[in-house]
């Protein structure tokens, strides 16, 4: 499994006919890494497997869903290994396509902070429960990272000007605008957040499967081609970024003043 020292960074629990599927690094906020998301791939493989589970729930541990990228790890990346940026962004595309590709519903419980492709991937989810005190949006411009597959994730849920406005300006929304948004599926307090996502599952899962599984798959023809567009665009203008230097010069003033 994968591990940080002694902590397993992601956890698969049962609820039933629910597979529960943890992000635990919550010192980080649940931050990943390209490590952590590749156990993450392997745990919703299982779920889609297993004949046992009817439905998924994606959530994080502590205080956060999952701020996106670990900035210490991506700080690393040579602007000049093309090679290199291009699968960490193929990374990405085979995480969002492994939620994508599952013909069972999946519901994310937003116990806290969703942001940047952390952002992304709560959105992927056919479901979304959060509370009045999560903060969600697409900070990456702060960081001089353009928002690329930010775009795709958001634009059937926002429309172009909402989508604009987050891709831009990097704000973070509560819960209760998020909900007005239609980011989250529906708001509970904040103690009841995974229950009710657990919950909610449930009822996806007593549903007749073959007919989730065949409405998934239209849903997922709708978005293959435009994530496709996504990713490849989404090499073009990241390499055009790192080549100027400036995402790794914000992520340096980053790290340097959360190490103070």
């Amino acid at each position: 499994m994968t591990c940080e020292g002694t902590l397993v960074t992601v956890l698969l629990d049962r609820e039933g006919p629910v597979a529960v599927i943890t992000l635990n690094r919550p010192e980080k906020l649940n931050a990943w890494t390209a490590e952590m998301r590749e156990r993450l791939m392997e745990l919703l493989r299982e779920a889609g497997s297993d004949p046992e589970v009817g439905a998924v729930v994606l959530t994080g541990a502590g205080r956060a869903f999952c701020a996106g990228q670990d900035l210490g790890e991506t700080a690393t990346i040579d602007p000049d290994d093309h090679a290199a940026s291009d699968a960490w962004i193929d990374g990405f595309d085979r995480l969002y396509r492994a939620v994508l590709d599952l013909d069972k519903p999946t519901v994310a419980a937003v116990n806290g902070v969703a942001a940047g492709s952390g952002f992304q991937f709560a959105l992927l989810a056919d479901l979304r429960i959060g509370h009045a005190g999560a903060r969600m949006g697409q900070p990456e411009v702060l960081s001089g990272i353009p928002s690329i597959t930010g775009i795709w994730a958001m634009w059937h849920i926002l429309g172009r000007a909402r989508t604009t406005e987050f891709a831009l300006t990097g704000r973070l929304v509560d819960g209760d605008e998020a909900a007005r948004l239609g980011l989250l599926t529906r708001l509970v307090p904040q103690e009841e957040v995974l229950a009710a996502a657990v919950a909610q599952a449930k009822e996806l899962a007593a549903l007749p499967a073959g007919a989730v599984a065949l409405t998934k798959g239209r849903l997922r023809e709708l978005e293959r081609e435009a994530l496709t567009d996504a990713v490849a665009a989404a090499k073009t203008v990241h390499a055009a970024a790192y080549a100027s230097g400036e995402p790794q010069r914000e992520m340096a003033r980053f790290l340097k003043e959360r190490a103070k």
